[in-house]
């Protein structure tokens, strides 16, 4: 989940993936609960995507590309992000962003967006936002580093924001990071995660999206972290937002989708990076996600063949090529 702070850490340290590998004798067979017949898919291209870009995105490809997503069935789209345009430049257009996808003729779409505090919140707020992130750390380390507190100061400054989002009928969407490795700490303790989780579930998150912040994981360290998870928040409310940055997010989304979980966030084009491995993809993309679904015979709701195409749209505003393999292989077809 690169990105999901008000801070970005640029420093690149080494992974040391070997170290947060299980010995065989701890890893079982994963349960064979039947496949959801149906999986949500929230996007999170226009704002974890994007926010890491240099050059500035204009507004009005933002809103083409959110507008895009939305026509190809996506229910759920995170616009942008209500942080310091000195941490994150790319997402200072947050209000003009918010005004203009509030006249997108799509009524049942929901566009969530980020936001640090109780001052982001009520910004957000008070641009019509209806549902709001919030994001949080399993790695005491990373939330030092990126937001400047440690993990129980994070979750102080979320009381007031989840009091004051129920009071306002906002919903509210929480987001843990490095729920299997940490760039500084490495393996994290499946039972760390469930702990902050828990906390904020209980503290009114209607949601807990568990990210694979840089990439890591396997579908043996996915499998043990949700293990203790599911202890403490009810399957039906948790998501995974898996990164690619070393091929394995298909494997551990399906090692989630085996274990019950429905619900995946992704990223069209596969927009998003890990700023702690230089040149390493980031985001999984939508596109591939939504192929290896639809292959399984799992509904989306959506079109491929349109996310495709919004995929295509945002790649070339960005003068790069799509990171998705399916968007990929579309393209080379049809030339």
């Amino acid at each position: 989940m690169a990105g999901l702070t008000s801070r970005i850490v640029r420093q690149v340290l080494p992974l040391r993936p070997q170290s947060l590998s299980l010995s065989p004798a701890s890893v079982r067979m994963i349960s064979t609960r039947p496949l959801p017949a149906k999986v949500r898919i929230v996007e999170v291209g226009p704002r974890d995507g994007l926010q890491n870009e240099k050059a500035m995105v204009p507004t009005s490809v933002k809103v083409e590309f959110i507008s895009r997503l939305a026509s190809a069935g996506l229910t759920h789209v995170e616009a942008t992000s209500f942080v310091s345009p000195k941490w994150v430049p790319q997402m200072s257009d947050h209000k003009e962003v918010m005004s203009a996808i509030t006249t997108l003729p799509y009524p049942s779409v929901s566009y969530p967006v980020l936001v640090p505090n109780i001052k982001g919140l009520q910004a957000a707020v008070e641009c019509g936002a209806k549902e709001v992130a919030i994001f949080g750390a399993a790695s005491e380390s990373f939330s030092k580093k990126n937001i400047n507190c440690s993990i129980e100061e994070s979750l102080k400054r979320f009381e007031p924001v989840l009091t004051s989002a129920k009071q306002s009928g906002v919903k509210v969407r929480g987001y843990v990071s490095c729920v299997v490795g940490c760039p500084y700490e490495g393996r994290i303790e499946p039972k760390e995660v469930a702990r902050v989780a828990k906390i904020m579930y209980e503290m009114g998150c209607y949601e807990i999206s568990l990210g694979d912040t840089i990439g890591v994981g396997t579908p043996g360290t996915i499998q043990a972290m949700l293990e203790e998870v599911v202890k403490v928040v009810p399957l039906d409310q948790l998501a995974v937002h898996c990164h690619d940055t070393y091929g394995q997010a298909l494997a551990n989304i399906l090692t989630a989708l085996q274990m019950g979980i429905s619900v995946v966030d992704s990223s069209t084009a596969g927009l998003g990076g890990c700023p702690y491995a230089k040149g390493a993809s980031g985001n999984v993309s939508t596109e591939d996600v939504v192929y290896m679904l639809h292959g399984m015979g799992i509904q989306t709701g959506t079109s491929l063949e349109k996310l495709v195409e919004a995929g295509k749209f945002i790649s070339s505003h960005l003068n790069r090529d799509t990171m998705s393999r399916v968007g990929r292989a579309t393209q080379a077809k049809a030339a």
